[in-house]
């Protein structure tokens, strides 16, 4: 009795220093009415609906961040990302759809935001309506697309995200490919990396590291999300009012949200994210009907899959879970560009392990390559690091390649033409499997669970 009497004082000490936490960062949010006189509107499914978006406000940013993170340019007052966060009603379960901002919409009739001007209903680009509108058009916008029911409202903008990602400590990604963005000033070899908050937004918002642009990045996005996720539930954040206080002041102490996400949300979802596991989370993208839609006067456009897209958001108001259920996977999957399938490959022993050829060739044939299954002796036999020989002409078959072969070095070859080499090292331990992600200028619709992106 004494044991229990004790326990109990310890949760109902540890519940009100939760709660006094909380309390006191909610007077603190920055509230907007993103439902006001919102009439007409979808009925509502189980679980919880939360609309978040990214905006590109950086009026807190200050001058050294600005120029060291290309963070320089006036903002557009626009949304860059658009996100549904659907909470299953057990709290046990998390499915982020993302919204391409390219998205075809059609805006209600609405009073716009800037000049008071009023407008009839109209096409424009999803992520348009908050200029013209701002949260509320935002917000009914997104209802009227999906005609699931919003029932909170997140803004997020530069600085708190920042903030956020600064407060945990970093959060860890990992690339098979390098990726450099201009733009942004993104510069990652592959491999995996701790990002801290100035990195990790130059992660996010990247989108001239490949030809997928804005599909590529919303897929990055989701990968980090589930980073993101993993990151606060195994760093013990949840269990510790402390540290969760300061991750929340982090997180909510630049956001913008609606008038009803107060302290009981927020205590809520605290306790739902206690059990949370990366394998919680699932991420997708809605389906993409027509790429490059052409709309006058708007330029090109994303249209969605009606009937696909229907399917997806009828799973939402059905509180079902997107991912077929499966046991978790342990060998985490790289993401490649070119599918192993189409990739030809010859394996040479550099080493003298009798047999180190015949395995490597085995273990790249089941990971789908199309191997000679004829391996053959380099012409040297010490090489310590595995070595992948192509043909510029085939340079993305080779990284897909090289990303199968953790810590192999690429090695141009002019005019070895379509087959590539490996020319296997003391060094090799294993082959990681690959997926060939959607071709680019697709977007990429299957769904990701958050223990898939492990490093």
């Amino acid at each position: 009795m004494r044991a229990v009497t004790t326990l109990s004082v310890v949760v109902l000490a540890s519940a009100g220093i939760g709660h006094a936490v909380v309390s006191s960062l909610d007077a603190g949010i920055a509230r907007v009415d993103a439902f006001k006189d919102m009439k007409n509107r979808p009925r509502a499914g189980h679980g919880m609906n939360v609309l978040l978006v990214g905006t590109d406000g950086r009026d807190k940013v200050d001058e050294e961040a600005r120029r060291k993170y290309r963070l320089g340019g006036a903002p557009c007052h626009c949304t860059d990302t658009i996100m549904i966060v659907h909470i299953s009603d057990d709290r046990e379960r998390a499915s982020v759809v993302s919204l391409p901002r390219d998205s075809y919409a059609e805006a209600p009739a609405h009073v716009d935001a800037i000049t008071g001007q009023r407008h009839a209903p109209h096409p424009l680009k999803l992520n348009a309506a908050y200029a013209e509108g701002g949260p509320q058009l935002t917000v009914r916008t997104v209802e009227n697309m999906t005609h699931v029911k919003i029932d909170h409202y997140l803004e997020v903008d530069f600085t708190s995200f920042m903030r956020t990602v600064d407060v945990l400590g970093g959060v860890r990604v990992c690339t098979p490919l390098p990726l450099r963005d201009a733009y942004t000033g993104l510069d990652l070899p592959a491999g995996t990396h701790t990002l801290m908050g100035g990195q990790a937004l130059q992660y996010v918002r990247a989108r001239h590291v490949d030809a997928a642009s804005d599909l590529g990045r919303m897929r990055r996005q989701q990968r980090f999300l589930a980073a993101l996720v993993e990151r606060s539930t195994s760093s013990g954040v949840l269990l510790n009012p402390m540290r969760f206080r300061d991750v929340t002041r982090a997180v909510l102490g630049s956001v913008r949200a609606d008038e009803g996400f107060g302290t009981d949300e927020l205590l809520d979802l605290g306790r739902a994210m206690r059990n949370f596991s990366p394998s919680s989370s699932e991420f997708t993208t809605v389906p993409i009907g027509q790429m490059a839609y052409p709309v006058k006067g708007i330029g090109s456009t994303l249209k969605w899959d009606g009937p696909k897209a229907e399917q997806l958001f009828q799973a939402l108001r059905d509180d079902r879970p997107l991912a077929t259920p499966r046991p978790p996977r342990r060998d985490p999957v790289a993401p490649v560009e070119v599918a192993p399938q189409r990739i030809r490959v010859q394996v040479q022993n550099g080493t003298r392990t009798v047999g180190l050829g015949r395995r490597v060739d085995a273990a790249l044939a089941a990971t789908g390559f199309a191997t000679t299954h004829l391996p053959v002796d380099a012409p040297v036999h010490d090489v310590r690091r595995t070595v992948v020989l192509f043909d510029p002409r085939w340079d993305r078959s080779a990284k897909s390649l090289a990303a199968a072969l953790p810590g192999s070095e690429l090695r141009a070859v002019p005019g070895q033409g379509p087959m590539l080499k490996v020319i296997a090292g003391s060094d090799f331990r294993n082959v990681r499997k690959v997926r060939a992600e959607a071709p680019a200028g697709q977007a990429d619709t299957t769904v990701l669970r958050g223990d898939e992106v492990r490093c």
